[in-house]
């Protein structure tokens, strides 16, 4: 059966370099766990960490964090759906918020259950994912402020997951700006200003980041390493905390061209083969991966001579050439993932969750 391994000496290693840098510039962070999908296991040993805040999407996951640290401040970090307001209340200590329908939502919730709930106000700075439009976000805030069991904590934005827009420290400036806007205009203080997640990160480096953001949302680069704004790996981390393991279950010569008369696949692909291979062979082998599980683009097979010539529901097809590694049926082969491939192996009920020191 194919597995994970989460290597909790590299996770530590990672956490500590992130957790020095927001320190030694006067930075508050949270965790994104929602890589981990929820898995108690690798939540478990998340929470081994000298951890503050950490962010979810998914209710269930926050439920089950609560469950193992109840004192840690847990984030909802994604406009909540209406139907899950009750359970916000109840395990999100913060939500992010764009919705003032909703927010009312939360504050008539926040009244029964008796307690007050903090937000963050999402703004659009040009990602077009979620965030108030900024001509609205004057009277968004003055009717907010109003709200039973409600207080207002931050002021944040989203940049690069959708679209890849890029955190520049024009756009940053800009958030800084509403928040100072908003802190003179109601005399409030406004805790956070939430612009930084792991692409903002290569700007405290260049000294660039704009002093007024005082918090990140942190999951890719704690997890892999990574270096989004750049797409390498930061120098003094690891891009091999998660490991994925699958096993030869077929592994026979094969032409290296099908026969008959074709349709489309699974995934209503259509194929043309070039007419120069007919007739030759190659060592095909099949893995107990999927596409149920992952999709083969966000993989890669630590050898090199290994080649994914096709996948289905459950198995993904990989060409060996003349094998000259000797591969045979029930060797475990080792892959590399990005965040994508990451995120659904995990998420994977059929994939073995395993940690390694």
């Amino acid at each position: 059966m194919a597995y994970i391994t989460l290597n909790t000496k590299k996770l530590k290693d990672n956490f500590r370099y992130l957790n020095k840098l927001f320190k030694h510039n006067g930075i508050r962070w949270a965790v994104v766990s929602k890589m981990l999908s929820g898995n108690t296991l690798y939540l478990s040993e998340l929470l081994k960490l000298d951890i503050k805040q950490i962010c979810d999407s998914r209710v269930v996951n926050l439920k089950s964090i609560k469950k193992i640290n109840p004192d840690i401040t847990t984030i909802y970090i994604k406009p909540p759906a209406k139907d899950t307001v009750p359970d916000i209340i109840k395990y999100a200590d913060i939500s992010v918020n764009t919705q003032r329908a909703t927010i009312r939502l939360l504050s008539k919730e926040a009244v029964l259950q008796k307690k007050n709930h903090k937000i963050i106000i999402m703004i659009e700075l040009g990602e077009l994912r979620e965030g108030i439009m900024r001509d609205d976000f004057i009277d968004f805030y003055e009717e907010v402020f109003r709200l039973k069991n409600i207080e207002v904590v931050g002021i944040g934005a989203n940049l690069s997951c959708l679209y890849g827009v890029l955190p520049s420290p024009d756009k940053l400036i800009q958030l800084c700006l509403y928040e100072q806007l908003i802190e003179a205009k109601f005399n409030k203080q406004i805790m956070y200003v939430s612009g930084g997640s792991s692409v903002t990160i290569p700007l405290i480096s260049q000294n660039i980041l704009p002093k007024g953001i005082n918090h990140f949302r942190v999951g890719e680069t704690l997890f892999l390493g990574t270096n989004v704004y750049s797409n390498d790996t930061f120098e003094f981390m690891h891009s091999d905390v998660f490991k994925l393991y699958s096993t030869i279950i077929e592994l026979i010569e094969k032409p290296q061209v099908p026969t008959g008369e074709f349709g489309t696949n699974v995934e209503g692909n259509e194929f043309e083969f070039d007419e120069e291979l007919i007739g030759q062979k190659t060592y095909r082998a099949i893995i107990d991966l999927g596409l149920l599980d992952v999709d083969e683009s966000h993989i890669e097979p630590i050898d090199e001579n290994i080649k994914f010539v096709g996948a289905s529901s459950d198995m993904l097809v990989i060409d060996l050439g003349e094998n000259l590694n000797k591969y045979k049926v029930g060797d475990i082969l080792e892959f590399k993932m990005d965040y994508m491939g990451t995120l659904r192996a995990i998420n994977s009920r059929y994939i073995n969750k395993i940690l390694e020191e």
